[in-house]
Order: C-alpha cells, then sequence, then structure tokens
C-alpha cells in the first residue's frame, strides 16, 4: 500500500468538496434513498470536525469516513432510532437548526478505493472516526452499519445473522467485525435503516430484473428481498443495518 495520510476535515477545508472522488460500488437501487439524496452530500460540510479523508502520496483522495452528531437525549428519542441511518440524519440536521447541543455521533459512511480495500484501511478509518468524535466533546460514537456479507442470505433475519460467529468467538460478518476488533458493541438491528420506493418500470432499469410477480424478490447485493406489488405498480426495499457502538471514554 502507498502511503497514506488521513485529514480531518475541520483541519483540511479544502478537501470537503473532494469527499465524492472514492469510487463507488454502490448498485443503482442503493442510490435511490431520499433522505440519502436530500441529506448526505451536506454532512462533510455540515460536520467537517467530525468526518476524515483519507489522501495518498500523489494527493489523490482514495477514501473518506462520514460522521454526524445529534442529540439523543431528547423527548421523543432516548434510545437508537429503528430508523437508523436514515432518521438520525434527519434528527442531525434538525438539530443543527435548532441549535441543539449534540450529545453522540453517528458514523454514516466510510467509503475506501477499489485499490485500498484488504489494506487494513478500514480499521485506520473507524479509530480516525472515534478520535474526531472524542476530540468533538462527544462520549459516543455509534454507527447503523450494513453487514457486507449479508447479501448472501438475504431471507436470513438479521437478529440471527449477527449472532453468526465464527470459531474464534468474532462476527462471522466481515464489516461487522472490522467493527468489534475496533472495540465496537454489537447492539442490534436497526430494520428500517433505509427505503427505497419506485415504480416497477423504475426497479426493472436500476437492477435488470422482470419485476413481473407480486411477492418478494432477491435483488443482487440487496440484504433482504425487495417487496413487489404489481397490482399497484411499486417496489419497496426496506434495508436493514446493524447497530454498533463504541465508547470513546
Amino acid at each position: 500500500m502507498s502511503a497514506v495520510t488521513i485529514h480531518r476535515l475541520d483541519k483540511r477545508p479544502d478537501l470537503i468538496e473532494r469527499v465524492y472522488e472514492v469510487d463507488s460500488t454502490w448498485p443503482d437501487f442503493m442510490t435511490r434513498d431520499p433522505v440519502a439524496n436530500a441529506l448526505y452530500w451536506r454532512v462533510a460540510e455540515a460536520f467537517p470536525q467530525l468526518c476524515v479523508v483519507v489522501t495518498d502520496d500523489t494527493d489523490a483522495v482514495v477514501a473518506t469516513g462520514r460522521a454526524l452528531a445529534f442529540q439523543l437525549d431528547l423527548a421523543g428519542r432516548g434510545t437508537l432510532p429503528d430508523g437508523g441511518l436514515d432518521r438520525v440524519s434527519v434528527w442531525a440536521f434538525n438539530d443543527q437548526l435548532a441549535g441543539r447541543t449534540p450529545d453522540i455521533a453517528s458514523a454514516v459512511e466510510i467509503a475506501i478505493g477499489r485499490a485500498l480495500r484488504g489494506t487494513g484501511l478500514s480499521h485506520q478509518l473507524v479509530a480516525a472516526l472515534r478520535d474526531a468524535a472524542r476530540a468533538a466533546g462527544l462520549s459516543r460514537l455509534v454507527a447503523p452499519v450494513r453487514p457486507t456479507a449479508k447479501h448472501q442470505y438475504p431471507h436470513m433475519p438479521m437478529a440471527e445473522y449477527i449472532a453468526t460467529r465464527r470459531p474464534d468467538g468474532l462476527p462471522a460478518d466481515p464489516w461487522l467485525r472490522v467493527h468489534v476488533r475496533a472495540g465496537g458493541r454489537i447492539l442490534r438491528p436497526a430494520p428500517a435503516s433505509m427505503v427505497m420506493v419506485g415504480s416497477l418500470a423504475e426497479w426493472r432499469e436500476w437492477t435488470g430484473l422482470p419485476f413481473d410477480r407480486t411477492g418478494e424478490v432477491v435483488v443482487p447485493e440487496a440484504l433482504v428481498p425487495v417487496h413487489c406489488d404489481v397490482e399497484h405498480d411499486h417496489a419497496v426495499y426496506v434495508e436493514p443495518n446493524v447497530w454498533v457502538e463504541h465508547d470513546l471514554e
């Protein structure tokens, strides 16, 4: 691996606009969440003290980690939401507009370019996000984690999947394993972390699949089946994630 440098964005604001230079591997349907499309492009600018960018020795952006902050100890909240990624994103931006003081940070993305996957950079990015949250005066960092191998078991309930362990006791899922090795604790599923809805014509365009029968459709790289309703001409994908918590004290 070539030499890389991790920069916190409040220290390098010139890199804020470059967080999108990391090559994306998301399947098309995963880019259709309206909450993500409305808010995620604003995270680096709104919460630069919690976000990091990795550059290599040619100054190319090769990875990024983004997080935001919100107030969990608030009437109507109090616990990490079943709505996962989408819900905490709405909370964070609402709190910022209302001038509320955050008490918790949540990672929303760790993206690593293809060339550097499997090099251990993911561990460094988790550590960098922990350090950034701690420096911001927060005592907790959580993450609605998308388990990277869950798509191989679309019919397995998430609660069952996250209980699957290797002989050494670590999670079977590679991305959950990164978090646990970094000191994270698996809490529970976030059953409705992201929601993608579209007409059947749109889903055919996004996936190349026929979507011609009412019922469950297994879509490559989807963590659970997509619900198809031919009579009403729409399909809905509700993605579960997994809440993981990192203590910062």
